[in-house]
């Protein structure tokens, strides 16, 4: 396994709270800057829907984390493939990925890999928790990078901001925050429904005839200017 690598995973747990979306963001900005990736898609539950591989269908490799095959398929993808890895986990994955990083972290951390996991809060109390729990298995083997996903236009982010166990992770862990503002639903909506990237909806790329409007197509550029915007800012954390 050759060195400076990097694995980016997210921390599973409460769902639908954005990681994917923040995923697919994260591999269109890679592809933007021509930087190689290999796509992991993690989510043992198989949906149809909202997983990574229904945005990137023929370049993402499904991965049963579950199996020990899996496990192996993952070690091996590490050594033959590009140098970052994009893995999202599934909701709930909590303790079969934490039991997996155990099982896998010393070895891999040996030959040079480093680990990033990248965590969604939202207003929901129940999303901060569920990062609290990941960091407390994973403590300090990973950089954090914590999302603030804006779930409407005036969202309250007290809870991860203000509360004494939040303040305890982050003056331990240093966490890059990163903000992912609030997305229109006549355009979150049909994108995450029919596996559009927001790139080809402002790239006037989407086939779906909804989201051809001006409108639209505007606010996807800028929802992608400034996302992008942010990982340029954190992209020590995203680079091998």
């Amino acid at each position: 396994m050759t060195n400076s690598k990097r694995v980016v995973f997210t921390m599973g747990g409460k769902g639908g709270v954005g990681k994917t979306g923040v995923m697919v963001a994260l591999a269109e900005w890679f592809e933007a800057n021509e930087i190689p990736v290999t796509l992991l898609d993690l989510d043992t539950e198989n949906k149809a829907r909202g997983s990574l591989k229904h945005f990137f269908n023929g370049t993402v490799t499904k991965v049963n984390i579950h199996t020990p095959a899996g496990l192996d398929a993952f070690v091996d993808h590490l050594d033959s493939g590009s140098e970052i890895i994009l893995a999202d986990m599934g909701a709930g994955a909590g303790q079969v990925a934490a039991d997996w990083f155990e099982s896998m972290y010393e070895d891999v951390a040996a030959t040079g890999v480093s680990f990033t996991a990248v965590g969604v809060v939202t207003p929901d109390p129940a999303s901060v928790e569920s990062i609290l729990a990941w960091a407390n298995r994973l403590q300090d083997r990973v950089e954090y990078v914590v999302v603030e996903n804006a779930t409407s236009t005036l969202s309250d982010f007290t809870y991860w901001r203000s509360t004494e166990q939040a303040k305890k992770f982050r003056d331990a862990f240093s966490p890059m925050v990163l903000q992912m503002e609030f997305r229109l639903a006549e355009l979150e909506n049909p994108v995450r429904q029919h596996g559009i990237k927001l790139g080809d909806v402002a790239d006037r790329k989407s086939p779906v005839s909804e989201l051809k409007r001006a409108s639209l197509i505007m606010r996807a550029q800028s929802y992608r200017r400034r996302l992008f915007s942010e990982f340029d800012r954190t992209k020590e954390v995203f680079l091998p």
